[in-house]
């Protein structure tokens, strides 16, 4: 039988390089990488994650149900799982994808999440809906900065100041394809990669720890390989 040593040492080692490369791709690999999926328990809570709906559920598997390490989101109501942890420097990497057959619509990854549980909280977003990937949001005065081409900012009478930074490229894949989503955090700067490409980046970030969140927008989505490495 011919060994991994064997391998790498003959033409085969280009795909096995390939095979190693696509199985760490949406996550951060290496021993310092923290699984954030981990299991469910029968009364529905995720290991590691609280829940918040915009109203009163039996259990947050009314809306996210873990099997086989992909964690569905119905949706409704909308809400969002947070990370029992706060995190401060870290990169986050996940795959999130329209399940198949469905349409395409609104979902969204949350960092440095602070203050009251609202819809939606003062958090850094790192936009996920289809046709916007890669957008950055500063939900209810979460401060940022970015290129005065791309920001914008305003006043909404139920989310409070919102901070917009526009994408830099559109790097979305077809719906029901699984997508690559990473979001650097370092101090006050917040950088977004999408299939592996950086799509955007913003600076003067609020520099504080936070909760983790993925939310439910009112459309399923699915996520799976959600990976932290702490800085």
């Amino acid at each position: 039988m011919t060994t991994a040593t064997e391998l790498l040492r003959s033409p085969w080692r280009v795909i096995v390089t390939g095979l190693l490369i696509a199985q760490c791709a949406g996550s951060a690999c290496g021993e310092d990488a923290l699984d954030l999926l981990t299991g469910q328990a029968a009364s529905g809570a995720l290991d590691g994650w609280e829940y918040f709906s915009e109203r009163d559920v039996t259990s947050p598997a009314d809306v996210w149900k873990l099997q086989e390490g992909i964690l569905r989101c119905a949706g409704t109501p909308k809400g969002y799982l947070y990370t029992s942890k706060a995190y401060r420097n870290f990169t986050l990497t996940l795959q999130w994808r329209w399940p198949p057959g469905a349409q395409p619509g609104n979902g969204g990854v949350l960092v440095r999440m602070t203050g009251p549980h609202q819809i939606w909280p003062r958090s850094f977003e790192a936009q996920l809906n289809a046709g916007q990937s890669g957008d950055i949001w500063g939900l209810d005065g979460f401060s940022l900065a970015g290129p005065s081409d791309r920001v914008q900012t305003l006043e909404h009478s139920q989310f409070g100041k919102l901070t917009n930074v526009k994408k830099l490229a559109d790097r979305e894949r077809p719906a029901g394809e699984w997508n690559d989503c990473e979001v650097t955090a370092e101090d006050g700067a917040i950088r977004v990669r999408i299939n592996g490409e950086l799509v955007n980046e913003a600076h003067d970030c609020d520099a504080v720890a936070g909760r983790i969140c993925l939310t439910a927008e009112g459309d399923a989505i699915e996520f799976r390989h959600v990976r932290l490495v702490e800085r």
